[in-house]
């Protein structure tokens, strides 16, 4: 009797395997979203009860502003704030000299191209996939990123903004590039901002960044870099 319910057991397992094998996933890193026309539609989330139990946050720009940049600070999230492209691009360049960047890592996107492209060093383009090893031998990883919430002071990475889970976790340094037109209010109004983007479509990864990695978990001392990058650096252009 108990190997029947085993046997049963074990014939759902693989038959559930077989069933999700039969649709496509793209490769980690990369940009093959045939699978989606085969992803359900989402229902549109309904967030507005959960703000009651998050901290309020103002409507207008300068307050959402102030907050953003006081969360960056108290988690040690560099940032600068820069007026032109040329700007960006000299920030970017102060960077890879003052940390001696031999080898970075990126994803494309409209403000990443033109200062990659103004950087003289080995360069890996993440956009169909990559090795791991590869990533942990770069000094930085540069991406953009969907949205900054005020609220956190968390940056909101998918893998069609930021590339793959492993651009923003393996190399030692994270920089990426944003608009604070990109800044949104609280964390349901970055799911309601991923909804309205992608319906149905979703990324094939969604994450929350919040600081560099750290953790407390020994003598509750804080250690920077425990599970991904040591630093975090935001720079923004201004629109």
């Amino acid at each position: 009797m108990e190997a029947t319910v085993m046997n049963d057991s074990k014939d759902l397992i693989l038959r559930r395997i077989r069933e999700a094998l039969k649709t496509p996933a793209p490769v980690p890193g990369g940009h093959d979203y045939s699978h989606a026309e085969t992803t359900p539609s989402r229902p549109k989330p309904e967030l507005d009860n959960f703000r009651q139990w998050l901290p309020k946050v103002e409507n207008d720009f300068n307050s959402q502003w102030s907050l953003v940049t006081k969360s960056f600070n108290a988690l040690k999230t560099d940032f600068g704030l820069l007026d032109s492209p040329t700007q960006l691009i000299d920030f970017v360049q102060e960077l890879q000299r003052s940390e001696n960047w031999k080898r970075i890592a990126f994803h494309r996107g409209a403000l990443v191209t033109p200062v990659v492209d103004s950087l003289q060093t080995e360069k890996i383009e993440i956009k169909s996939g990559y090795d791991c090893q590869d990533l942990e031998k770069c000094e930085v990883g540069i991406t953009e990123c969907d949205a900054i919430i005020a609220q956190t002071g968390s940056i909101l990475i998918t893998s069609r903004s930021a590339g793959g889970r492993g651009l923003s976790a393996l190399p030692p340094h994270h920089l990426i590039l944003a608009r604070p037109s990109q800044m949104v209010s609280d964390l349901p109004a970055a799911y309601e901002l991923l909804y309205q983007r992608y319906g149905k479509d979703y990324p094939s990864m969604i994450s929350f960044i919040t600081g560099p990695s750290r953790t407390g978990d020994i003598e509750r001392i804080v250690v920077l870099g425990a599970h991904g990058p040591k630093k975090l650096t935001v720079a923004l252009l201004k629109d």
